[in-house]
């Protein structure tokens, strides 16, 4: 029988981003298949240690034990073939992580089948597959960085931070800022603070993770599913944030409006499980000390040729 998930969060979640493989990676870019073939087949029964997602993905699969129904399911999506994938699998087993489905492409682009899944957001660190699906507009996708030393999650609940412009909402307010400058850009958002943001690329992902709470039965200010705003931007823009918000229907339980302010210590007062941004910026100094993930801008926008123009 078919899965209705159409009230499933799905996230398909790439073996390097669950898992810390960057010595099997150095393996394979050193000696190619042959010798990556053989050291998987001889450590096979050895577990691999967590990598950058692997919280996350504990956690947000532990919420279908509060819920009322399932409401998460998580793909491992991985250039594997069924061969060398086998550490892999038993290293899920090990684990107990609640995942069944799993999609091994024997080298070729994952991109291709997250539409075929059915996935809300992928997550991986292959930058051309996360370009790609954030191209294909079929989801929300980020690129994973490796994981903070010191990032140790004991917080039962899933915490889950995003940035706004260009992330949750387009990125139509960044170009303003870049082109026009903060007093343009403060008095446009004032101006039509009324007038709901254009969404983002993660705009369905926070939407649909706003509907998953409705399964959980409790108060919605008590859900063990946390979701939070760490933005640069700060009063007067922020209203519009706020009503924007509402006029989807969405509950966010936390919202940090910085104005400048270095992300990272909020971020870590927060226990995000994973934070989510555009910018290179603020995500060097987050991805030390919670798990990050950048999100790309699509190949068409004007912030991408802004991106481009800087790193000529």
């Amino acid at each position: 029988m078919q899965m209705d998930l159409s009230e499933i969060l799905v996230i398909g979640v790439s073996s390097r981003a669950l898992f810390d493989l960057e010595k099997e990676n150095e393996i394979f870019n050193k000696k190619g298949i042959e010798g990556y073939r053989k050291y998987q087949q001889k450590n096979e029964d050895k577990p691999l240690l967590a990598g950058t997602a692997f919280y996350l993905v504990k956690s947000l699969l532990e919420l279908n034990n509060q819920a009322n129904k399932r409401i998460v399911e998580v793909v491992v999506m991985s250039r594997n073939s069924p061969e060398t994938g086998v550490r892999m699998l038993n290293s899920i087993r090990n684990q107990g992580l609640d995942i069944t489905r799993v999609a091994l492409s024997g080298g070729e682009p994952l991109a291709p089948f997250i539409e075929a899944f059915d996935i809300d957001l992928f997550l991986s660190k292959d930058e051309a597959d996360v370009q790609a699906v954030i191209d294909s507009k079929v989801c929300a996708a980020a690129t994973i960085y490796s994981p903070p030393e010191q990032f140790d999650s004991k917080d039962s609940r899933v915490k889950i931070a995003f940035d706004a412009d260009a992330v949750l909402f387009s990125d139509e307010s960044e170009v303003r800022y870049k082109t026009e400058g903060m007093d343009a850009f403060h008095k446009y958002e004032s101006e039509h603070e009324n007038e709901p943001l254009k969404e983002g690329p993660f705009a369905n992902l926070l939407i649909k993770l706003s509907k998953i709470q409705e399964h959980i039965p409790t108060r919605i200010e008590l859900s063990p599913l946390r979701l939070s705003i760490v933005t640069a931007r700060n009063a007067p823009s922020h209203m519009r944030v706020i009503k924007t918000l509402r006029k989807w229907g969405v509950y966010v339980d936390e919202a940090y409006f910085l104005g400048g302010v270095s992300k990272d210590k909020v971020l870590k007062a927060f226990g995000a499980h994973i934070f989510f941004d555009d910018q290179e910026k603020h995500l060097i100094n987050s991805s030390k000390v919670v798990p990050s993930g950048k999100v790309p801008y699509n190949k068409d926008s004007l912030m991408k040729q802004i991106e481009e123009k800087k790193n000529i």
